[in-house]
């Protein structure tokens, strides 16, 4: 009797499993790029580039998200999850975050676009520290080895929390830009251009 099928389905189980630690690791790199973006931005020392950088933080943190939202579930090896340490406090990124947005940090936020079209007071700040915090705790399994745990926490809270409040954050941001860009009076456009075309 041929093993066939069985070395071809413990050769399926590898491809799959080798998909997926691919996957982790490139989602803790773009993990990590955000939270060094978000933490460059809170320091404040860059304040003409800081909704450029968000913009392109987020943008790219939920092109991760995408990729996990797109695949089917991921079962963690563990039937609970293991104890990570303490959860970090994102309570100084937030205050941080919210001083270098100051003026620019509310907006108004749709609750649930398909199942309720309640409007609620919504934070730049509030929703970049939350996507830090609930990115930081995926890094961490990661980063123990836990590469199941860390995909399976991911995949959940993109889903449940941090998907929605990311995506939140770039409309705001690409709106904030799009005002400031386009909404400029037109003859203060005109001064520039001349200036520039005739230094």
């Amino acid at each position: 009797m041929s093993d066939a099928p069985q070395s071809r389905a413990r050769d399926a189980v590898e491809n799959e499993r080798g998909e997926l630690t691919r996957l982790a690791a490139d989602t803790a790199i773009d993990v990590r790029a955000y939270l060094e973006a978000t933490t460059t931005v809170a320091s404040g020392t860059s304040p003409d580039v800081a909704l450029p950088i968000v913009l392109l933080a987020v943008s790219q943190v939920l092109v991760a998200g995408a990729r996990l939202g797109a695949i089917g579930d991921v079962i963690p090896t563990e039937r609970f999850e293991p104890d990570s340490g303490p959860e970090p406090d994102v309570d100084p990124l937030h205050g941080a975050l919210s001083n270098v947005l100051v003026g620019l940090d509310e907006y108004a936020d749709v609750v649930d676009p398909v199942v309720s079209g309640e409007v609620v007071a919504g934070s730049l700040s509030g929703d970049l520290a939350t996507v830090a915090s609930d990115l930081s705790h995926g890094l961490r399994h990661f980063e123990a080895g836990r590469v199941d745990e860390a995909l399976w926490w991911w995949q959940f809270s993109y889903l449940s929390s941090w998907g929605t409040r990311a995506a939140s954050a770039l409309r705001v941001v690409q709106s904030i830009l799009a005002h400031l860009r386009l909404d400029a009076d037109d003859e203060l456009v005109a001064d520039a251009e001349f200036d520039a075309l005739h230094p």
